[in-house]
């Protein structure tokens, strides 16, 4: 049975899920919409797809089942209730939305519209997380104890739209970037956390949103994680990590701070919009995913500890440090949103229940919001909504 996908929003983000669902052997993209003419003109010569330019009349499409919403944050909610009306299954991106309120809703529309809502933290999908999930629920070195993830890179002086600096939108580093890292410890911890402490840094009047965090979370059974984030351009964690970072291609640019002067060059809000428009799908900057030389990715530094050994990832695989020796595990080329296509098309034709469904997506952003509470009143917050959990 065929998956027949829309993608609404044809942005870093859109673009970045096709070569999934082209590798996926029952599912399909169908249609896309957007505001950009001529990059939707492109999209429907390249896939033979319908083009649209709006979420209705994309929903309203006989030819789509579901609907990847790959728009601001601040459309989600009125993207997953139009999507939820239409009967349409969802893949929505994180966060799922910007209060715990708003995440209510979406997950009572998908609920009551009898349709499967899955949120892309693509991050805890890929190969290396889910295979620490499998040695840390095995036991095989003890029970899990701590779980660390740093990382420094330049993502507060990539190009931005002005919503992407505004936290009030579910801007900054806390939003975008914190749900990914919360998204992955709790995913190797099994899920439910006590209690969060955390700082955060709004460092360059110029840019007026976090663009650095550091959290403690506490698990219900004690277990410890740390969880950093500084995207100033400084130091970037490739230096630990074998020179490769997200999706798993190496860093070749070599130009230190390259990010924070090329962002200071640009003369008004327009023009970054623009730069960072054109990273979207067609466009210049657009990642030229098949010439790319790819390993296992890396979000930032992971190290898990657990009574009697580490793990880390390696360029293609774990390292496992036991007692008496360090192994190195192969993992495959499977990506993090291949997993995701999958688990989606799982869903609704096998019926078996999505990990990453819309209680899973608001977990991740309840730990969002407590991160930026306890910055703001500097004290601990104890989380009341951390229901979602994995076997």
């Amino acid at each position: 049975m065929k998956l027949r996908i829309g993608i609404a929003g044809l942005g870093i983000a859109g673009s970045s899920l096709l070569p999934a669902i082209k590798k996926h052997p029952h599912v399909e993209v169908t249609a896309a919409s957007g505001r950009n003419k001529e990059r939707l003109e492109k999209f429907a010569h390249d896939y033979g797809a319908d083009i649209h330019y709006s979420m209705e009349e994309l929903c309203q499409n006989p030819n789509v089942d579901a609907v990847y919403i790959a728009t601001p944050t601040e459309l989600h909610k009125e993207h997953v209730l139009i999507a939820a009306e239409h009967k349409k299954h969802i893949i929505v991106e994180k966060p799922i939305a910007t209060s715990l309120e708003d995440a209510d809703a979406l997950i009572a529309a998908a609920e009551s519209n009898g349709v499967q809502m899955i949120v892309g933290h693509s991050h805890s999908f890929e190969p290396p997380i889910r295979k620490i999930r499998e040695i840390v629920k095995s036991g095989e070195i003890g029970s899990l104890r701590m779980i660390n993830n740093w990382y420094f890179n330049d993502w507060i002086y990539r190009p931005r739209t002005p919503e992407e600096l505004d936290t009030r939108l579910g801007g900054g580093v806390t939003y975008r970037q914190g749900s990914h890292q919360f998204d992955i410890i709790r995913y190797i911890g099994g899920g439910r956390l006590r209690s969060v402490r955390a700082m955060t840094g709004v460092w360059d009047r110029d840019r007026p949103t976090e663009g650095a965090h550091a959290a403690f979370l506490e698990f219900e059974d004690g277990t410890g994680a740390t969880a950093v984030y500084n995207g100033y351009d400084h130091f970037h964690t490739t230096e630990l990590t074998f020179g490769i970072g997200e999706g798993g291609p190496l860093n070749t640019t070599g130009i230190y701070a390259s990010s924070r002067r090329a962002v200071r060059e640009v003369a008004d809000p327009a023009m970054e919009t623009q730069l960072k428009s054109q990273a979207g799908y067609g466009g210049s900057r657009a990642k030229k995913y098949d010439s790319e030389e790819i390993h296992q990715p890396f979000f930032g530094l992971t190290i898990v500890s657990c009574e009697r050994g580490d793990i880390r990832q390696s360029p293609n695989g774990l390292f496992v440090y036991g007692e008496d020796e360090k192994v190195e595990i192969p993992l495959n080329e499977e990506t993090g949103r291949d997993v995701l296509i999958a688990e989606l098309y799982d869903a609704v034709h096998k019926g078996r229940k999505a990990v990453h469904d819309g209680r899973w997506g608001k977990a991740n952003l309840e730990v969002c919001i407590a991160v930026l509470n306890s910055a703001r009143e500097r004290k601990e917050i104890y989380l009341s909504h951390q229901t979602s959990v994995i076997d």
